[in-house]
């Protein structure tokens, strides 16, 4: 008898699960009644089906059903990165909502644990060192091994860079290895070129492996470069995790502190394009040199 009771029970349980989904499932679809939203339940659903909603522009979609000023909404939406406009179910958010927040939230996790495709390193002339740094995890959990070369990788430096460079360009993983991969073939070229034609020459360039900012005073202390420049993954957000930042110092020294880094950030094609970008730091490294001064002590005005 208790287990027929039990039985009883769960099945009453279970059947009230059910209603409850199936009724919050027509609330949210009679809630969505533009042509841009997709009705929160379609019947089954097979694997080629379902939308990639980390590719999907959230400031051009609304899903605010009937906005009372939607050239208004639109406009705002435009203006930020910000999550607005993107309306709910009751107390709780759109299952569409929801499944883009774990999603970008997944690709911000992918380019922080994610190291920078061999083959694509391969198409630049790069000098590949590896800091103390053993794996990812160490990697998070000691910023100071990060800023450290073993003494064999910086022989491989010694031999294959040129001493004394006016600027020496050096490439790190940091925190995203997705802002690499989208920038760098863009702003390395322009860099140069930005160089050539302020008449200043560049050293081979580096790249670093599990490299935290701080390895870059240690290889301008290496090769007694003039001025060094970083380009370095940023840590991602939920709104981009391809954003690249760029670190420059003059003559960096054993008593150098991180406010004599000047830094340009927000490098990505939603903020600053990488081209554009790599032409504005080559202006930004001929004003280093000439005044011989950065961080702090160097006026940009």
């Amino acid at each position: 008898m208790l287990e027929e009771q039990i039985r009883q029970i769960v099945q009453a349980v279970v059947k009230q699960m059910n209603d409850t989904v199936a009724e919050n499932n027509q609330i949210e679809a009679n809630g969505l009644e533009n042509d841009k939203c997709i009705p929160a339940c379609e019947g089954n659903v097979v694997d080629e089906d379902l939308e990639d909603f980390s590719a999907i522009d959230l400031q051009k979609e609304i899903l605010v059903p009937h906005p009372r000023d939607s050239a208004a909404l639109a406009y705002y939406k435009q203006t930020t990165t910000a999550r607005i406009g993107v309306w709910r179910c009751g107390p709780r958010p759109l299952t569409r909502t929801l499944l883009r927040f774990r999603a970008d939230h997944a690709t911000a996790q992918d380019a922080v644990f994610q190291e920078v495709n061999e083959q694509f390193l391969e198409k630049f002339d790069l000098v590949k060192v590896k800091t103390l740094i053993q794996d990812k995890d160490q990697y998070l959990t000691r910023p100071d091994l990060g800023r450290k070369l073993p003494d064999e990788e910086i022989a491989k430096i010694k031999q294959a860079c040129r001493l004394k460079p006016q600027v020496q360009i050096v490439i790190a993983d940091g925190l995203s290895s997705k802002a690499i991969e989208a920038n760098l073939a863009e702003i390395l070229p322009a860099l140069k070129q930005g160089l050539q034609a302020q008449n200043l020459t560049s050293g081979r360039d580096i790249f670093v492996k599990f490299g935290r900012v701080d390895v870059m005073d240690v290889i301008g202390m290496v090769l007694e470069a003039e001025v060094v420049v970083l380009l370095v993954g940023e840590r991602p957000g939920l709104g981009s995790s391809e954003s690249m930042s760029a670190y420059l110092v003059y003559k960096p020294g054993p008593a150098t502190l991180v406010a004599d880094h000047t830094v340009i950030s927000n490098i990505h094609k939603g903020g600053t394009p990488p081209a554009e970008a790599g032409a504005h730091l080559a202006t930004v490294i001929k004003t280093i040199y000439d005044a011989k001064a950065s961080g702090v002590k160097l006026s940009l005005q």
